[in-house]
C-alpha cells in the first residue's frame, strides 16, 4: 500500500537572523540557503524518509528551480512522475525567516501550485486504487482540495486534511475529512474562539465534528497534541528536544502520523509518531532537510522513558 501526497511543492529561500523584524523595520541577518520546501513536498518527504511508500501529486514551474526540486525529491526516494512541468509560470516559492529562537514567518508565492487541476486529479484517481491515505493541505486551489477529497472518498482512501495555509472551509468539505489536524492558530481561526489548552482544543475539535469531521487532531506546538475521536479524547504531550527551527515541524507531524497508520497502528499510536516526528524535525535547520530518517527515528522512540495514555 502507499500514501498519496496531493499538494504543493515550493523553493525555500531562507534566511536565518538574530530576531524577526517588526514591520518597516530592516535588520541584518546571519545566513542563507534554498531548499526543497512546500507544505505537500514537506509531507511526502516526512512519509517516505520513515520508510513508508509514498506518491507525491503536484506542479512546478518554468525555472532554474524545477530541476533542483525534482532532483531534491527524488533525492529522498519519491517517484516524480506525477509532477506536471507548468511552463506557463514559476515554480512555488517560499521566503522564510527564522529567528535564533527557532521561531519563523513565511511568505508564500503560489506559482505553479495555483494551476493545479484536473490533470492532477485524474493521476491521482489512478494511485488511489492501491493507497491508504490522502495528504492535502491549502496550498493549492480549494476547489481542486475538494475534488481531491471526494475521489479519495469515493475510493475508500483515507483523507488527512491539514488546514494550512489557513482558508474559509466550505462545509461541504468537511463531511469528506477523515482526519483534520490545524494547529492552535488555525483550529481558532476554523471555530471563532481562542485555543490555546487542551481545553479549548477539545472544545474546538467537538465543534470541528459537528461539521462533519470523524477526528479531530489539534497540534499545541512544544506542549504536544490533543486528539478527538467518536469515542474518546486524549492528550499526547510534546517531547523534549533542543528546538533550533520549527519550518515543517507540522509537515513532519503529518508525514509521521500518515506512516503510522499506513502500518496498521491505532490512532493514539499515530499521535504519538506525530509528535515524535514534529519534535525531531526541530532539531535541524530547514523543512526536508530536517526529516528524521526511520533508524534514528526508532532509536528516539525505543529511549523515551515515558507513558502515553
Amino acid at each position: 500500500m502507499t500514501i498519496i501526497v496531493f499538494g504543493s511543492i515550493n523553493i525555500d529561500l531562507v534566511a536565518r537572523t538574530p530576531r524577526l523584524p517588526q514591520p518597516g523595520e530592516t535588520i541584518i541577518g546571519s545566513n542563507f540557503f534554498t531548499a526543497g520546501g512546500g507544505k505537500g513536498a514537506n509531507q511526502a518527504v516526512a512519509a517516505a524518509r520513515l520508510g513508508t511508500f509514498t506518491n507525491i501529486i503536484g506542479r512546478v514551474g518554468n525555472d532554474k528551480f524545477a530541476e533542483e526540486l525534482l532532483t531534491n525529491l527524488q533525492f529522498y526516494g519519491l517517484n516524480t512522475n506525477n509532477i506536471l512541468i507548468d511552463k506557463s509560470t514559476h515554480s512555488g516559492v517560499a521566503i522564510i525567516a527564522v529567528d535564533e529562537t527557532g521561531q519563523n514567518n513565511i511568505i508564500v508565492i503560489p506559482g505553479a501550485n495555483h494551476n493545479v487541476g484536473e490533470a492532477e486529479i485524474e493521476r491521482l484517481k489512478k494511485l488511489l486504487l492501491s493507497a491508504t491515505s490522502l495528504l492535502l493541505q491549502l496550498e493549492i486551489p480549494l476547489e481542486v482540495v475538494i475534488k481531491a477529497a471526494q475521489a479519495a472518498g469515493e475510493a475508500g482512501v483515507r483523507v488527512i486534511l491539514d488546514p494550512a495555509p489557513m482558508a474559509d472551509l466550505p462545509l461541504a468539505l468537511y463531511p469528506l475529512i477523515d482526519i483534520i489536524t490545524p494547529n492552535e492558530v488555525e483550529a481558532s481561526q476554523l471555530v471563532g474562539f481562542r485555543v490555546h489548552d487542551t481545553e479549548t482544543a477539545i472544545l474546538a475539535a467537538k465543534q470541528l465534528q459537528e461539521r462533519g469531521v470523524e477526528n479531530v487532531i489539534v497540534k499545541l506546538g512544544d506542549r504536544g497534541a490533543v486528539a478527538v475521536t467518536e469515542d474518546e479524547s486524549f492528550f499526547v504531550p510534546a517531547f523534549a528536544v533542543e528546538a533550533i527551527d520549527t519550518v515543517a515541524a507540522g509537515d513532519a507531524f503529518n508525514g509521521g502520523l500518515a506512516a503510522a497508520l499506513d502500518g496498521g497502528r491505532s490512532l493514539s499510536e499515530a499521535v504519538v509518531w506525530g509528535c515524535a516526528a514534529g519534535a525531531l524535525c526541530t532539531t535541524k535547520v530547514g523543512a526536508q532537510v530536517a526529516m528524521c530518517d526511520r533508524a534514528t527515528f526508532d532509536n528516539f522512540l525505543q529511549n523515551l522513558d515515558r507513558t502515553y495514555g
